[in-house]
């Protein structure tokens, strides 16, 4: 069964925007000013909030926790790993995790960004699902590396679909302020023992579900996702073992190997333009997590662009890529890099480690030879690496305000079904399909066909989702790796002041820190100076830099700190 991770394992062309570095924070409330506030009255609609809920008053606003039972891992998560299963499934013997369809056939529609192209309305993929859930869903599938754009529109507008997934890298500027305003408190139907009735949604995990917090009440269903989770340095083990390259263990031993690769002649460069997203990796940026904010050992507060290590990384990238080693069309943000990963291209593909499973699976009937490892996060300086675990959960699905209590009820029952476990026929279905339309079983495992590659990927899965997890049936090695990497990385792992906190800020702060992302594209590229990267963190502390160091600091005293 596919992986349960953090973005579709198909994948975008590189990492979605902030899927890992959101630089401003998870939400931000649509009223300004005032002091941090502890949301203590949990489930009300009647207000917005800025700070966070924790502790107590988070305890009250959540779903009971049932744990599912249905299957024990064959590697438990560690170090903040996901969970991993690498045992054949009895296909015979699959369990029932929804006895009974809960949702009603009314229609509804649901917006979700999707990365590659989606399959038609009244597929069998979508068919099949309708009719085992209940449901009669209208996906509107939107362009994934665009669908902030798209977002910030609909949700501007006076036409909001029934449901509207949601990634917190997107939660930026109007579309944070939107969240509280424009989606419904799920309380009064899952808060408690409420949830019981949808037993997949009671079985996510509790920090998963605080993660869902927003404005003081339950608003997102999560999508759950291990701590140990870091975009990837995915390479072509193949041509590595081919070549005879060692896997670079420091950012010099790297630009070394890069040099080597790349032959613009033979049309081969060393990696792609997401290479940054590793750098924060390798040089320990601290808070580079959804929130940015972190209490070094110095004991001050600072967000990640004000650190040292921020324009080390940068800087560093930018050497790599004025040294030609990045593929001109990922320079030039032009195209698909992972199938310029498949073709030989680029050598390493900086991306989420879902992706892992997702080439492997593409590239076996037609590429037999072609393997992918992860290379280990290192320190900049060939030690190891210092990390920072992110968020429990970074995707949600909500609910817009004033639905109709079928629809709620038809989304929640959609959801439900969307979290069934491993080892559930639930689950079989919304990972694989339809037997005989979109697999075949070889050998006991179950393979996915054409039709199966083309209409079951990233529509269903960003509904909900169990505990982190990988198992892949038909490539058991591949769930083994992806979980064994985040384990070993995960030991170098460390939380934040703000781990596991969805922290609403002021809305004079909302856009506050919005550039950075297209200045860090601009400079890495050459399109701008490190004095315009130093220039824009000097007017990111004199524009309210500091004075919302000096909120966050009154925020984590008074709730207390994520570590």
């Amino acid at each position: 069964m596919t992986p349960n991770a953090a973005s579709p394992s198909s994948g975008p062309s590189g990492p979605s925007r902030r899927s890992f570095l959101a630089s401003t924070a998870v939400a931000t409330a649509a009223v300004a000013g005032g002091m941090p506030l502890l949301a203590a009255c949990g489930g009300s609609d009647s207000g917005e909030r800025e700070g966070t809920t924790s502790g107590k008053a988070a305890d009250k606003l959540l779903p009971a926790f049932v744990a599912s039972t249905v299957a024990n891992p064959d590697l438990p998560s560690k170090n903040g790993s996901a969970s991993g299963y690498t045992g054949k499934v009895d296909l015979a013997a699959l369990k029932t995790s929804v006895p009974e369809k809960l949702g009603t056939g009314a229609p509804f529609k649901i917006m979700s960004p999707f990365w590659g192209s989606p399959p038609k309305a009244g597929c069998a993929y979508y068919t099949a699902l309708d009719a085992a859930v209940g449901t009669k869903i209208t996906w509107q599938n939107q362009d994934g590396n665009t669908y902030g754009q798209k977002l910030g529109a609909v949700l501007a507008s006076r036409s909001i679909p029934d449901m509207v997934v949601v990634p917190s890298w997107e939660l930026v500027g109007k579309i944070s302020n939107a969240v509280t305003a424009k989606f419904m408190d799920l309380g009064p139907y899952l808060a408690g023992d409420k949830v019981k009735k949808y037993p997949n949604l009671a079985a996510i995990p509790s920090d998963a579900w605080r993660m869902g917090i927003f404005g003081g009440a339950l608003r997102g269903i999560p999508m759950p996702a291990a701590t140990a989770n870091w975009i990837a340095p995915l390479y072509r083990k193949d041509v590595f073992d081919e070549k005879g390259y060692a896997v670079p263990k420091s950012a010099d031993e790297f630009m070394s190997w890069a040099k080597e690769a790349t032959s613009s002649k033979a049309k081969v460069w060393a990696c792609d333009g997401n290479l940054t997203w590793s750098a924060w990796s390798f040089f320990g940026v601290r808070g580079s997590g959804p929130i940015g904010w972190d209490t070094g050992s110095d004991g001050k507060l600072t967000y990640r662009i004000e650190q040292p290590e921020y324009l080390e990384a940068l800087e560093w990238v930018r050497k790599v890529f004025d040294a030609g080693l990045v593929h001109p069309d990922d320079k030039a943000r032009t195209g698909d890099a992972g199938q310029r990963f498949t073709s030989g291209q680029i050598l390493v593909w900086n991306t989420n480690i879902a992706d892992w499973y997702g080439k492997v699976s593409e590239q076996a009937q037609s590429n037999p030879s072609f393997k992918i490892d992860a290379m280990d996060l290192f320190g900049a300086d060939g030690g190891n690496p210092t990390l920072y675990a992110s968020s429990p959960a970074t995707i949600w699905s909500m609910i817009r305000k004033g639905a109709s209590k079928t629809t709620i009820e038809n989304a929640l029952a959609a959801a439900n079904f969307a979290a069934a476990p491993y080892g559930t026929k639930e689950r079989m279905l919304v990972d694989y399909g339809v037997e005989g339309t979109h697999y075949t079983v070889k050998d006991g495992v179950p393979v996915k066909n054409d039709l199966g590659n083309s209409e079951v990927i990233n529509a269903w899965v960003m509904l909900a989702a169990p505990a982190a997890y990988y198992a892949h049936p038909d490539f058991p090695e591949v769930a083994r790796k992806q979980v064994e990497w985040q384990q070993r990385m995960g030991a170098f792992m460390k939380k934040t002041s703000t781990f596991g906190m969805n922290i609403v800020e002021p809305t004079r702060y909302a856009n506050l820190s919005s550039q950075f992302e297209q200045l860090e594209i601009d400079y890495v590229r050459g399109h701008k100076k490190l004095s315009d990267v130093q220039a824009a963190i000097s007017t990111w502390k004199s524009s309210g830099g500091d004075k919302l160091r000096d909120w966050y600091k009154e925020l984590i005293d008074k709730n207390g700190s994520g570590n």
